[in-house]
């Protein structure tokens, strides 16, 4: 404890690099998995396979979505470029780790009609979520004075040169949560439509799987320039 207390800033920024190679790699085993998932040449079998390997793989992934932001407010802090330190900490940690329960709740149930529900659930606290990181983070940028600290108004997080960074990250963050959803939507579809392939060969399944899977593709491409975005913020600082 003394160690962790000690280096307090150095664990977390290991544990957020963890976090960011987890939804990097992760992404991108799902997205070669997935070529694999609705493929109609395959057996079912084997096509379900695929796609439990590619929800095994994808679980990491969101787990280091989910984390990335308590670590990084965490950090905000210490760096002195966002002012909610003490009991905010404690209850942003609270809440993002019982939504990380119940994203993995929701993985463990995920071929029922119950884990159908708790994904339906995790996806939906995000529109709370995104909208919040997108107002908290443009409005810093554009130098919108939402809180006040101590009697004098400012803006919610650090815009000092030097500062800005972190509320550009907030926001590219904030986007590509909303890319993930499309994601996580067309991941829900392949247990909906592997349903209805069970009882038998189905086109509309057959074609509901493929628009979906060339729709991801074209949205993956974009995640992943972002996600790199988001880690040169972090890494370099730049303004």
């Amino acid at each position: 404890m003394e160690f962790l207390a000690a280096n307090e800033l150095a664990v977390l920024r290991w544990l957020h690099i963890l976090a960011m190679v987890y939804w990097l790699g992760g992404e991108w085993g799902v997205f070669q998995t997935s070529y694999n998932v609705v493929n109609p040449r395959l057996s079912l079998d084997e096509r379900r396979r695929h796609m439990e390997t590619a929800y095994r793989i994808d679980i990491l992934a969101r787990t280091g979505i989910i984390l990335l932001f308590p670590l990084g407010f965490h950090m905000g802090h210490l760096w002195g470029v966002q002012p909610f330190g003490g009991i905010w900490l404690w209850l942003v940690w609270a809440i993002f780790l019982g939504w990380l329960a119940l994203c993995w709740a929701a993985f463990f149930a995920r071929e029922t009609d119950r884990g159908i529900r708790l994904t339906k659930l995790d996806e939906s606290g995000r529109y709370l979520f995104i909208p919040l990181l997108l107002l908290t983070g443009l409005s810093t940028l554009l130098g919108i004075q939402l809180i006040s600290v101590d009697g004098e108004p400012r803006t919610v997080f650090g815009s000092e040169p030097g500062q800005l960074w972190y509320s550009a990250k907030i926001t590219v963050y904030g986007l590509l949560l909303i890319l993930g959803l499309g994601l996580r939507f067309i991941m829900r579809g392949w247990t909906v439509q592997f349903r209805k392939l069970a009882a038998g060969p189905d086109p509309v399944a057959e074609a509901a799987l493929d628009r979906g899977i060339r729709q991801g593709r074209a949205i993956a491409y974009t995640y992943w320039i972002g996600i790199a975005t988001v880690a040169f913020f972090g890494a370099v600082k730049p303004f």
